[in-house]
């Protein structure tokens, strides 16, 4: 096969500065790089917020692409967009001009928040799914969307996550995990990875932790991500002093993978109680450390710990998220059920097998 040229269009891409903004992008990128393909990359990776900073950025984007598309569009074989809008729409610029093959993935927010912005996001979104040669979806619920809200034929559309990179989240010894973060052996370790921000659940999962404190249980949470809504970390914040949980719940700010595997691995429980959810990557790559998972029944989520793969609880609900960490914690047979469940669904969306699928989408003939 003669050596192909790719470029991945996507809104998210992280730095040294900012580790996790997109990382899910960033690891696909160089999977596939690592099949011999030649990724070049037109992505934001700024996570900053604010109108002025934000136009600024997209509009940098958007001049650095339409330069990409004139001076180098006629080289690639695949453009790949990830999020339907903007992405989407600079990748179909691409399509019209020089007939690239277009493939974009739907994550989640681009359907259910961006999309339903206003009726002209709307049919943009339409229009750039429509156009696309292939479609990916990162969730059953997503999928279904897509289709049905948005008159995709089915045949175009595929199911693939983003896959886990088992190599990175692997199980590790807890105790030695527990030393190298100067942790305590006796610690009960609740774990949250991820955006700080409301629709993430951080508010119920704080409030759960008070409950386990009134309930005389003692448990710490972590949690490891930007806190992009201030407003909304100040409100967490006086959350935690309400319940009395200053030494019980701990900022940990944004740490690189192989730092979030090492958290993993010492979690007792990994806990994602989301509002809205395209797939879950993060509980994921929680059951690929073998580590036990509790989530909401929402979107992609309840999908993925469907079959016990995880503890479902109800959304926005902090006292089944007490419960059901107090159920993880206490009864051993189910404690094992999860993890045995949740390392076989890790086997099955390992990233090398996501890759292969994901190349017969941009080549189905092989090349």
């Amino acid at each position: 096969m003669n050596q192909k040229d790719i470029l991945v269009i996507s809104n998210m891409y992280p730095t040294d500065k900012h580790k996790s903004f997109g990382i899910f992008v960033k690891n696909q990128v160089e999977a596939l790089s690592r099949t011999g393909l030649n990724v070049d990359v037109m992505a934001i990776n700024d996570p900053e917020s604010g109108k002025a900073k934000v136009l600024k950025k997209y509009l940098m984007w958007l001049f650095a692409t339409a330069a990409n598309l004139l001076s180098k569009g006629k080289k690639y074989d695949v453009v790949h967009a990830h999020y339907v809008f903007p992405s989407g729409a600079l990748g179909l610029m691409y399509k019209k001009l020089w007939k690239t093959k277009l493939v974009v993935t739907a994550h989640g927010g681009d359907i259910d928040k961006m999309a339903r912005k206003n009726a002209r996001l709307f049919q943009w979104t339409k229009k750039i799914l429509q156009e696309a040669d292939e479609v990916i979806a990162v969730g059953t619920e997503l999928e279904e969307t897509i289709r049905t809200e948005f008159n995709v034929p089915a045949e175009k559309i595929s199911l693939l996550n983003m896959g886990v990179d088992r190599t990175v989240f692997a199980p590790q010894d807890a105790s030695q995990a527990k030393a190298k973060l100067g942790l305590p052996k006796d610690e009960n370790v609740l774990l949250f990875t991820g955006n700080v921000i409301r629709q993430k659940g951080v508010k119920e999962l704080i409030e759960a932790v008070g409950l386990l404190k009134s309930a005389g249980e003692s448990a710490k949470l972590y949690i490891i991500g930007p806190a992009k809504d201030r407003a909304f970390y100040q409100e967490l914040k006086a959350d935690i002093a309400k319940f009395g949980l200053e030494d019980q719940v701990e900022f940990a700010g944004v740490k690189p993978q192989k730092e979030v595997a090492l958290w993993m691995a010492v979690a007792d429980v990994f806990v994602l109680p989301s509002h809205i959810e395209g797939f879950g990557l993060v509980a994921l790559e929680a059951m690929s450390c073998e580590t036990p998972v509790l989530g909401t029944s929402v979107g992609g989520l309840k999908h993925l710990l469907a079959g016990d793969s995880g503890c479902m609880v109800r959304v926005q609900n902090a006292d089944d998220i007490k419960k059901g960490i107090q159920k993880i914690l206490s009864d051993e047979d189910y404690r094992s059920l999860l993890i045995n469940n949740g390392i076989h669904k890790a086997e099955e969306n390992d990233q090398k097998y996501i890759i292969e699928k994901l190349l017969t989408l941009y080549f189905p003939t092989g090349g």
